[in-house]
Parts: structure tokens; sequence; C-alpha cells
């Protein structure tokens, strides 16, 4: 017996419908604070490893840098926003850990702030994260 065109129609958008619903992989979805303001996510884009810096400008660049991801997002300078202000990790972190917030940027991570996971930036080179780095320690009070 042939099922009429409208019902193949039919059963076809159901299926796409369902099969488009469905999620393989669950992913936690931040809660962002309700008194903060909303700031437009930029997209995350390599930056060129050809930037040169000098060691006077280390810190411009490196705020450059911050503007040109989507850092901003989840971090304000002097206020707590999805994850901690920069003048709270300035002041928890010291030159010594460098390498290790540098990669911690690159590679993204969970738990030394609370529950929500900062993103992977793994389109950003260790020189690059570490100039971004250098300029979150300069905020220190």
């Amino acid at each position: 017996m042939k099922i009429p065109f409208l019902h193949t129609g039919i059963i076809l958008a159901f299926s796409v419908i369902v099969l488009s619903c469905s999620k393989t992989e669950t992913t936690p979805i931040p809660i962002p604070d309700p008194n903060a303001v909303e700031q437009p996510a930029a997209p995350v884009e390599p930056v060129p490893e050809s930037v040169i810096v000098s060691s006077n400008t280390s810190n411009d660049e490196g705020l450059k840098l911050i503007e040109g991801t989507d850092c901003l997002t989840c971090h304000k300078v002097d206020s707590k926003l999805i994850g901690p202000s920069y003048q709270e990790v300035a002041k928890k972190y010291t030159d010594a850990d460098l390498d290790m917030l540098a990669q911690k940027i690159i590679e993204g991570g969970k738990g030394n702030w609370g529950d929500i996971p900062m993103t992977p930036h793994d389109g950003l080179s260790k020189d690059n994260a570490k100039l971004m780095v250098k300029y979150i320690l300069s905020l220190k009070k």
C-alpha cells in the first residue's frame, strides 16, 4: 500500500525535527549575573603571532589582546562578572605564575574560582597569552 505524499512529508518533517533537537553532548551553561551589563561576545580568532612588543608596551599589548578576544564577556577589571575580576586574579597570583596562567587561558579551566568553567582559547599563542597575563598582573593594587 502506498503512503500518500502528505503523510510522507509529515513523517520526514517530524524526523528532521527530532534529529535536529537531539543532543549528544551536554555543556554546562553559565548563569549570568542579572545585575551585570551584558556585553556581546566577540568571536574568538587567533591573534597573529607576528606582534612585536617592546617591554614598555607589553601591558598595552596585553590589554589589546584581551579586547580582541571574548575575555570581557566573563571578566571585568574591577568587579566580578561571570569569572573573577582581573584585579582579584592579580591579587591572588604573582609573576611566578605567569606560565601556568597563560596555559590556563589557552586550555581553559575550572575549579579555581568556582564551578563555571573558563572557555579554552586554543587559537591563542603562548606568547600572546603571557602578554595578557602580564597586563592582568599589572593591575595588582
